[in-house]
């Protein structure tokens, strides 16, 4: 069966904050080491980020790491976000809440039973035997999954439209340290949310943007250690190693090359591109092992610039900005790719 993206919508918190501005709200609110603080002025200043947004109701907020207050923005702002991304979805898609068959949500930057699937649904008002799906811990490469789950949903004769929807408060996994992998954290990751309306062309009345071809996925749990969330003092404290865009170049061009290849194809014969924006390291390292021009990842860059790294829906945001401003021609071919903890990959061929 074949399965199309209708339409995407994204959405951030209120609270949108310069990476100066974070750097003085850091200096206020913490005592950090000399080598702590150097590192956060070289990558906060001089880095190529230029904010963030954050899931607070006030800026003090940012600075309280008890694991309940945590876990409660999580879920608000988390829910409200992906609420509102969901709506600009359903809307531009032309649906009610009625019109839903199914939704399928992923994060990894909280835990709540049930999961974030109930709040969303009842903040959407989503008919009471809609279909859904929690899918927990796949970090930031969990958006493609999540919409391969969606199809499968489909395929299964759901019958209604099915919302994919990506949502990371990842201001919530904020971890205070002097270690340099903390404060490269601490320093890139922001708050979003992205949804996807999926389904049957059959419904679409020439509304889709994209099939969805194909799917492939890279798990390699031998670099389980350089990129993951492990607990610590009842909070997620995130581990990321300088090995990772190295590891994530290569390994993304493995994953990419064995789905090009199941459908006859090269990387030449790929049109637009929709990469995770993880950090310009990550983004260069791919293009450099893709053998593609760093231009062809530009809205890549432009993402991490403007919004920091948001994990999960981070490719999504890629995505709906390819769409709307590249405006891929009918018959050209993509690929979505996105990398996270575990060490995995995921991606996704599309047809226009």
């Amino acid at each position: 069966m074949r399965t199309v993206i209708r339409a995407i919508g994204t959405a951030n918190p209120r609270r949108y904050v310069t990476q100066q501005e974070f750097y003085e709200w850091l200096m206020h609110h913490f005592r950090l080491t000399p080598k702590e603080h150097d590192l956060y002025r070289r990558v906060l200043l001089d880095g190529p980020i230029q904010g963030r947004y954050f899931g607070v109701d006030y800026d003090d907020q940012g600075a309280d790491l008890n694991p309940d207050a945590l876990i409660d923005r999580f879920n608000r702002h988390g829910t409200a976000m992906a609420a509102q991304a969901a709506r600009d979805a359903m809307h531009a898609a032309g649906l009610e809440p009625d019109q839903i068959g199914g939704l399928v949500v992923n994060t990894c930057t909280g835990y709540l039973c049930p999961g974030l699937s109930s709040y969303i649904s009842e903040e959407l008002r989503l008919p009471a035997d809609a279909k859904v799906f929690d899918l927990m811990g796949m970090g930031c490469g969990g958006a493609i999954p999540n919409l391969e789950a969606a199809a499968g949903m489909l395929a299964r004769g759901v019958g209604k439209p099915v919302i994919s929807i990506a949502a990371e408060v990842c201001s919530a996994t904020m971890f205070m340290s002097p270690e340099p992998d903390l404060v490269i954290s601490n320093s890139i990751f922001g708050d979003g949310a992205a949804a996807v309306v999926v389904d049957d062309p059959a419904r679409t009345n020439g509304q889709a943007r994209a099939q969805l071809v194909d799917f492939e996925t890279g798990l390699y749990p031998r670099h389980r250690e350089e990129l993951r969330y492990r607990s610590q003092d009842g909070r997620l404290r995130n581990v990321l190693s300088r090995r990772v865009p190295v590891l994530g170049g290569r390994t993304v061009s493995e994953v990419v090359l064995r789905l090009l290849a199941r459908h006859g194809l090269s990387v030449k014969d790929i049109d637009v591109w929709a990469v995770h924006p993880g950090g310009t390291q990550v983004l260069n390292q791919v293009a450099g092992k893709l053998g593609l021009e760093k231009e062809r990842l530009h809205v890549s860059y432009e993402i991490f610039r403007e919004y920091g790294n948001m994990s999960s829906p981070s490719v999504l945001f890629v995505l709906k900005r390819t769409l709307c401003h590249s405006r891929p021609q009918a018959g050209q071919r993509g690929v979505m790719v996105s990398f996270g903890a575990g060490f995995s990959v995921f991606a996704a061929l599309l047809e226009f």
